[in-house]
């Protein structure tokens, strides 16, 4: 790079460049929403923390996706809300990148959590007599200990070929927050490297993990049709169908955002599909998996009794 260039140390989230009063809205709207979600997953980590009846494996990853959801949105939506009642939406290159490293790593760790989560249900409701067995606190820890691990460094090698890269202008992202495909446009160099390992890693977190879930549910579907309660069977599947939905919807808009080739209005189309990952998301999690629960509604209850004494 020639010696005359002057580098960027901040770059400029353009956001969504609305009217001041639409801005205004959505910043009471999305702290609403912001507020709901730390709210509810905090409340269901709490109670599956200090309920002994929901020491099972399912609360276990139950809690974990409960964590990744609140600093998934804390990593995010903060920066976004101020960016929403303020003119200067500048953000240093240092927590730019500690910003898109966090997304990273946190959006792989749900994807292999939830994983996780459907190789349980399947293994519960296909093989219950030994499930015990096969679901041990040893596997649990495992298999929670590999996704926050496989996540990390995965989104590490992403943050240390973007560090590679010379920024020397411009320097406005024309994202909510530090995305890596739109901080990827301002770098002064070729990115090809950078683009490959991205959808490499695309196929290994989201293909891969999509096909695993798929084939669980296929069999958690055959399962279900053979049981002889009617009741039964329309509990299980209204659980399953509900889980799919939001499995479904996350992997969807992922796949859709890091294996769709680049269109013209590609961009503003990520912006709004990044506030489902960001605020809808880490909210409806808890209200699909965990509040729905009657196991999670009972230990609600107790904790309210006990606090009321």
């Amino acid at each position: 790079m020639g010696g005359n260039r002057s580098w960027v140390t901040e770059f400029v989230l353009l956001g969504f460049q609305l009217s001041a009063e639409t801005e205004l809205l959505l910043f009471w709207v999305f702290s609403l929403l912001y507020t709901c979600s730390l709210l509810a997953n905090g409340m269901i980590f709490a109670l599956i923390c200090l309920d002994q009846r929901l020491h099972t494996p399912m609360y276990f990853f139950l809690s974990h996706l409960a964590v990744i959801d609140m600093s998934y949105a804390s990593n995010n939506v903060p920066k976004m809300l101020a960016n929403l009642v303020t003119q200067n939406r500048a953000i240093s290159f240092v927590p730019c990148i500690m910003q898109t490293f966090l997304y990273l790593g946190l959006a792989a760790t749900e994807c292999l959590i939830l994983v996780a989560m459907s190789y349980d249900r399947y293994v519960a409701i296909c093989h219950p007599l030994q499930y015990t067995v096969i679901m041990s606190w040893s596997v649990c820890t495992v298999l929670a200990t590999t996704s926050w691990s496989f996540g990390f460094v995965l989104a590490l090698i992403h943050a240390i070929l973007l560090l590679r890269l010379p920024f020397c202008g411009p320097r406005e992202v024309n994202h909510l927050f530090c995305e890596i495909l739109s901080v990827l446009k301002l770098a002064c160099a070729d990115t090809w490297l950078n683009k490959v390992v991205i959808f490499a890693a695309a196929v290994l977190v989201l293909v891969g993990p999509l096909c695993l879930m798929l084939v669980s549910y296929i069999h958690i579907l055959w399962a279900i049709l053979k049981i002889q309660s009617g009741e039964g069977r329309r509990k299980a599947f209204s659980t399953c169908s509900s889980h799919l939905c939001v499995v479904g919807l996350f992997f969807g808009i992922a796949m859709v955002v890091y294996m769709v080739p680049d269109s013209s209005q590609r961009e503003e189309k990520e912006k709004i599909l990044s506030l489902f990952h960001s605020l809808f998301n880490p909210m409806l999690n808890p209200l699909i998996y965990s509040l729905r629960n009657a196991q999670v509604k009972d230990a609600l209850c107790r904790a309210l009794q006990v606090r009321a004494r």
